[in-house]
């Protein structure tokens, strides 16, 4: 498996309302796929030679809404390690038809969680979050004494279907006899009334 360093260019300084989404999307996204990664902010005073390389390195601008023309790259960009991946919305398109893997130049591990090196924001190395365990593909149920499971849905829907006809027809049987009933008080009262 190829060891790797994603690393998301931001700005955290941004005016531009769209550009802070983006950037809090890509990361939800990474942090979601447990796929490690490293925030550079170019807005830090320290952060002059990263944020020269991204927008020497960057192929495509981020236009955003607001800025259909922008002069230079505007974050989110995404490198792994010095290979540019693309912007946001490359990024965006590559999770929309669940290519992000490819798009990141990532391999996938084997329990389904990308691998990539320890995560350091702005430079300062910090412990990487240990991600959850992905759990094996469930498996179909095994069926029991000969009977799968469509057929004991089956069998299930058809036992509802009927005992709800079997109440129908004995709500419909009370019904009768109430009405039954009131009828024969009528008559009895009218019987009464006529005497």
């Amino acid at each position: 498996m190829v060891e790797s360093e994603i690393k998301i260019y931001i700005s955290s300084l941004s005016g531009n309302k769209e550009v802070k989404k983006r950037q809090q999307r890509v990361t939800m996204i990474l942090d979601s796929k447990h796929i490690e990664y490293t925030v550079i902010d170019i807005t830090e005073p320290t952060m002059e030679k990263e944020k020269d390389f991204m927008q020497a390195n960057s192929t495509e601008m981020g236009v955003t809404v607001s800025d259909t023309n922008p002069r230079h790259p505007l974050p989110p960009q995404i490198f792994n390690g010095e290979q540019y991946c693309g912007d946001y919305n490359s990024f965006e398109l590559a999770n929309e038809n669940d290519e992000l893997e490819a798009f990141l130049k990532l391999e996938p591990a084997k329990n389904g969680v990308a691998s990539s090196q320890p995560v350091a924001v702005n430079g300062k190395a910090e412990e990487p979050e240990t991600p959850a365990v992905v759990a094996e593909e469930e498996k179909p149920a095994e069926p029991t004494n000969g009977v799968t499971t469509e057929e004991t849905i089956t069998t299930t829907e058809t036992t509802t279907e009927e005992t709800n006809e079997a109440k129908v027809v004995e709500d419909s049987a009370e019904t009768t006899a109430e009405d039954n009933g009131a009828a024969t008080a009528a008559d009895d009262a009218a019987t009464a009334d006529a005497e």
